[in-house]
């Protein structure tokens, strides 16, 4: 069972996110069934009972269909927003970086995967350059991809 649950206030949501690097482009996830383009971190939800370095290697293999090693924990997000559908969300993200494998960095643009409910597309999004909206949205703003610190980061 994910670790989120619903509350008067809204809806709480437990996630993990991978930056997974290859130059400078991070590998990104796009839903098909979205109107609008927009980009957000590979990840998902922690189970309950589950550890952050065991959610984030099931959520890689789930997404890519890859075994990887993590590198890093690199930040903490915790994120506050409304969704389409009006319900407020208070969301606490843990982000890892990966260390890339020959198999994973040979991921096609646009490979659709069969993670999500109607499959994702990966694309590898230069940060710098990327015009659509990126998910979180620090990552346009922040180096922590570099290998040095940690960070945490509040979205409201």
């Amino acid at each position: 069972m994910d670790c989120t649950f619903i509350t008067e206030s809204g809806k709480f949501n437990y996630r993990v996110g991978l930056l997974i690097l290859n130059g400078g482009r991070v590998l990104m996830a796009r839903n098909p069934k979205e109107k609008r383009e927009y980009y957000y971190s590979v990840g998902g939800r922690v189970r309950f009972g589950e550890t952050l370095e065991q959610a984030a290697l099931r959520e890689l293999k789930e997404e890519t269909g890859i075994d990887c090693e993590l590198d890093r924990f690199v930040c903490f997000h915790e994120n506050f927003f409304t969704d389409e559908r009006g319900v407020p969300f208070h969301e606490i993200s843990c982000f890892f970086t990966v260390k890339p494998n020959d198999e994973l960095m040979n991921i096609a643009d646009g490979h659709l995967t069969d993670g999500g409910p109607e499959g994702e597309y990966l694309s590898w999004i230069d940060l710098l350059t990327c015009s659509a909206p990126v998910y979180p949205d620090f990552l346009k703003t922040t180096d922590l991809l570099s290998g040095g610190g940690f960070g945490h980061f509040v979205s409201l």
